[in-house]
């Protein structure tokens, strides 16, 4: 059976967390004399005097409503960026722990292992952008922690394999971080439903994409209780502010507007890839499963850098292993996409 503590740092075993009154008093109402806050109120018209809940209860028990999960299999962080820096913190031994992520893939990945000393070994996928599962068995080692897969990928764009995944998490005794940031945009169920088979599994997901609150720092891990309890241990107190908690409730509670801003970045997904695939200059449109494309082009850099200038901003990816000559092209609005296809038609 599957334990995270035998996987976590031992200094952190014996850890003391920082605690507050409210982890023994979980009322909203009552008389708070007990964390030195301003008991008057605030100089905006909205009062912000008190902390906030540091374990989101609200938020988390319709999250858990909605999703399909017990409460207690969710941490909410600032960012997925959080939970993932805290993983890392967690689990991974500095100088000596080692990782595998799957290239190309979001740099935070990597940037983040750095930032703690981790090692990483990088596993290309492969020349149709899955999951290489004997490269992949043949990088893990007795130091390997973690394995990262972004699904659907990021800069890809392409959901990965669903058999290799679950042989990776039937297989693997470290923990599987599955990054779904994008699933709103896919075809398919998501990892959380399957938490209760693999406790190893971490699925990531946000509320920057699909939800459209990117400007709120909101990320989402879904896990086993045990692992839970850990990222709780360590975070810091009160991680997710007041105003995006209360913002991110209520939006949650408008769950039809948020299906209907999915369904038209579908169609406008569909009809931007239709367009630039009529492009001169384009050698291809890769198929993709979110909110953006990979697009192969001639002289991309330098398409690129001639759209700054017309203040359109892409993704410049032509440098990314195996996405030589790659342009990343998140979906927009009609207009913006019209915009960019007529910029598109300009260059010579």
């Amino acid at each position: 059976m599957f334990d995270p503590q035998k996987l976590l740092r031992p200094h952190l075993k014996t850890l003391v967390p920082y605690t507050s009154a409210r982890d023994e008093y979980k009322g909203d109402e009552g008389v708070f004399l007990d964390a030195n806050e301003n008991p008057i109120g605030s100089i905006t018209e909205e009062n912000w005097n008190r902390y906030p809940d540091p374990y989101q209860l609200s938020l988390k028990a319709k999250l858990a409503e909605i999703k399909g999960v017990d409460s207690n299999q969710i941490f909410l962080g600032n960012g997925s960026d959080e939970p993932i820096d805290l993983i890392y913190r967690a689990f991974c031994e500095p100088g000596n722990d080692e990782v595998i992520i799957n290239a190309p893939t979001y740099g935070m990945y990597k940037v983040s292992a750095d930032i703690n000393n981790v090692s990483v070994k990088e596993v290309l996928l492969t020349d149709k952008f899955d999951l290489d599962q004997g490269a992949i068995n043949k990088a893990i080692s007795d130091k390997t922690k973690v394995i990262w897969i972004c699904s659907p990928n990021n800069p890809t764009g392409n959901d990965l394999s669903i058999e290799i995944t679950e042989s990776i998490l039937k297989s693997f005794n470290g923990l599987v971080v599955i990054d779904e940031a994008y699933i709103d945009f896919a075809d398919r169920p998501s990892w959380i439903n399957r938490l209760n088979e693999f406790p190893n599994l971490i699925v990531l997901q946000t509320m920057s994409k699909a939800w459209g609150l990117a400007a709120l720092r909101m990320g989402i891990a879904f896990c086993s209780v045990g692992v839970r309890t850990i990222l709780d241990k360590i975070k810091a107190p009160y991680n997710l502010s007041g105003l995006t908690q209360r913002t991110v409730l209520d939006s949650l509670k408008n769950l039809d507007k948020k299906e209907e801003m999915v369904k038209q970045l579908l169609l406008n997904r569909d009809q931007l890839g239709s367009e630039l695939e009529s492009l001169e200059g384009v050698v291809k449109v890769y198929p993709t499963d979110a909110n953006f494309f990979l697009v192969k082009m001639i002289n991309a850099r330098e398409v690129y850098l001639r759209l700054i200038e017309k203040k359109v901003i892409l993704r410049d990816r032509s440098g990314v292993v195996l996405c030589e000559g790659g342009i990343r092209i998140t979906v927009g609005t009609e207009e913006e996409n019209e915009r960019l296809i007529k910029e598109l038609k300009k260059l010579k």
